[in-house]
């Protein structure tokens, strides 16, 4: 048998799992299909999210957010969405053996970041890819940039905030940044090793020390980052005629909404910041969109012309699921919290 719910949520990062939060939480039927991995994952500690500290990994911080969209009643599997197709009143979402019907589809699908050829330190101690969130992990200590062209030119000059030990690693290609971009290298103090990398030290932690380059030379460094591109996943909102920017990324408005009416995209895959706590904040102003677009009162003028006014037999629309969700969770006041929430004055 096909489920339908209201809202479908393609992908399980922080944009994702938020949107559905707050779908959830707004009443609506939700279910969320996550193909596992993804950039949060891959994080060793969680960095800028106030109120997490850094010894949470990204896979803890991730198990933690379904859990909590879990228990407010959204359904969550995990597997690969192959295809989204329209039907008459909204859309068949198919991932596996999971088959689903669906008012809105939020996705939520991320973007793979280009990875260079070995040798390479371990994601996460060494290889990075974050600069906002991570430069603060490399203050004072020899950093390296990969890359040939104007953005990595400019993320190792950025890096002098932080450090006076920036080098940028061409790797044994040719540079493509432009002559201007040419002209501020030559005037900011940073080293430019054309030598390819055919060695790595790591030290006692596993951690990146140092690497050995084609020539014989050894260069320390403590981390970098590599500046390769990014490929962003949008295969399912191009078969559903979703209008892409010139980058690559999903033209959305200030909640979610794509050109395709009940298509919404969130986080990585649009434009803006990769970071967690901005891709919270767009999952929830998404979420809210969604709630704007799928809630069933106030009715409108022409909607009471045409049904009638709206009766007590049509409150509340929450769905008969959802509602014993909330009465029974320990945020409702009628839920296990409640009986133990007793004031001094008592």
């Amino acid at each position: 048998m096909t489920e339908h719910y209201q809202v479908t949520v393609v992908g399980g990062g922080p944009a994702g799992l938020t949107a559905a939060l707050y779908t959830t939480r707004l009443g609506h039927d939700t279910m969320v299909i996550n193909r596992g991995g993804g950039r949060a994952a891959m994080m060793l500690d969680t960095h800028n999210v106030i109120g997490v500290t850094e010894e949470v990994s990204g896979n803890e911080f991730l198990q933690t957010a379904i859990e909590q969209v879990k228990s407010y009643g959204a359904d969550y599997v995990q597997d690969f969405v192959t295809d989204i197709e329209p039907t008459e009143d909204g859309y068949r979402v198919l991932a596996g053996d999971t088959e689903v019907t669906t008012d809105h589809v939020v996705l939520a699908t991320g973007f793979s970041d280009t990875r260079p050829e070995p040798p390479l330190p371990r994601t996460g101690m060494g290889l990075h890819y974050c600069l906002h969130c991570d430069a603060y992990m490399f203050v004072d200590e020899p950093v390296y940039v990969m890359g040939v062209g104007d953005s990595a030119a400019y993320v190792a000059m950025i890096m002098l905030n932080f450090t006076p030990d920036v080098d940028l690693l061409t790797r044994g290609e040719e540079p493509e940044w432009s002559d201007e971009t040419a002209t501020l290298l030559e005037n900011h103090p940073i080293d430019v090793v054309h030598e390819e990398i055919v060695g790595l030290e790591k030290d006692d932690s596993g951690w990146l020390s140092a690497f050995e380059f084609e020539d014989g030379t050894v260069r320390e460094y403590r981390g970098g980052f590599p500046m390769y591109g990014s490929e962003y996943n949008t295969e399912l909102a191009e078969s559903l005629g979703v209008e892409l920017n010139d980058d690559g990324t999903v033209a959305v408005d200030d909640h979610g909404r794509t050109n395709v009416d009940g298509v919404y995209a969130v986080g990585d895959v649009t434009p803006g910041h990769n970071q967690i706590p901005t891709a919270m904040g767009e999952g929830a102003r998404c979420g809210i969109g969604n709630h704007y677009d799928l809630r069933a009162f106030p009715r409108t003028v022409e909607e009471i012309e045409e049904r009638g006014p709206v009766t007590d037999g049509d409150v509340p629309a929450i769905s008969e699921r959802l509602l014993q969700h909330a009465v029974t969770h320990e945020s409702h006041p009628g839920g296990p919290r409640s009986e133990r929430s007793v004031t001094s004055d008592d």
